[in-house]
């Protein structure tokens, strides 16, 4: 009698077929989800970029942005399930593991419970903008009021250089991870036709490159910020992208990077769709 068969077909196997269902939903929900907040941010960036400045370019801003248009009440309630669905689906690889050959290393899980963390706050905020609660201040206040408080603690310096340190060596992984189309390990590429894989692969070097500057940057003012003890030189996603306009490039490496961050969000619908989970 073949055991193997009966328990793939009873209950335990029912059980991991419905957990895998459910981990896929929530995965697709939430890779949209970041992909509507990074396509928001960077067409907020490039009005920016071209004089338009009245808007905050970060998670705020495009939730500002949504709210505005019709039906946006419903948009932003399900911009926040979606982002829901993207911290079930951490949690989810953090407990049970993800795909591929390291998928159960201690390393993987803890990236993903880290991922988890993140994404649960950054969608009780957006919940909380949709109930009303103005959940989502802006990210340069943000960033302020946690290195104020961080640079009060004792060898408070010291945390915050080695937390921007952190988030520059993040950004030039990331940067460097899409520049090796590392995602390609990721993705179901024989289900594309060879111009939809031209076309992720595009918008995944290009918009990886964007994000891990952006990354970069944000981190390079961290580190400054502990090193002149000033909270104030931190900053969030809004003053890191305009900073871009500050340098001697001018607004066109702000047009770049801005450009960058919409083409990261159609990067993320394309994980959406063909991603392994």
């Amino acid at each position: 009698m073949n055991t193997t068969a009966v328990t793939r077909s009873g209950p335990i196997g029912g059980r991991r077929t419905a957990r895998g269902s459910l981990t896929r939903g929530a995965a697709r929900a939430g890779l949209t989800a970041r992909g509507v907040i990074y396509l928001l941010v960077g067409v907020l960036a490039l009005q920016i970029a071209f004089g338009d400045g009245g808007k905050q370019a970060d998670r705020s801003g495009a939730l500002d942005e949504l709210s505005g248009k019709p039906f946006g009440a419903v948009l932003l309630w399900a911009l926040g399930v979606g982002l829901v669905g993207m911290a079930l689906w951490r949690l989810s690889e953090a407990l049970f593991g993800s795909v591929g050959q390291d998928g159960r290393s201690v390393k993987k899980r803890l990236a993903a419970l880290a991922r988890c963390v993140f994404y649960t706050f950054v969608a009780y905020s957006v919940l909380s903008f949709a109930a009303g609660s103005g959940g989502a201040s802006s990210s340069d206040k943000q960033s302020r009021d946690v290195t104020a408080e961080a640079l009060d603690l004792p060898a408070g310096q010291w945390l915050v250089g080695a937390a921007g340190a952190a988030i520059v060596v993040a950004g030039g992984w990331i940067g460097a991870r899409a520049v090796l189309r590392r995602y390609r390990r990721e993705l179901k590429l024989g289900e594309m036709s060879r111009s939809v894989r031209r076309l992720v692969d595009t918008t995944s070097v290009a918009g990886g490159v964007a994000r891990g500057l952006v990354f970069v940057a944000a981190g390079a003012f961290a580190i400054r910020a502990a090193v002149e003890y000033e909270p104030d030189k931190a900053k969030g996603m809004d003053d890191t992208l305009r900073s871009f306009a500050d340098t001697p490039a001018g607004p066109w490496l702000l047009v770049c990077v801005a450009t960058g961050l919409v083409l990261f969000g159609v990067f993320s619908f394309a994980m959406a769709r063909w991603r392994k989970v």
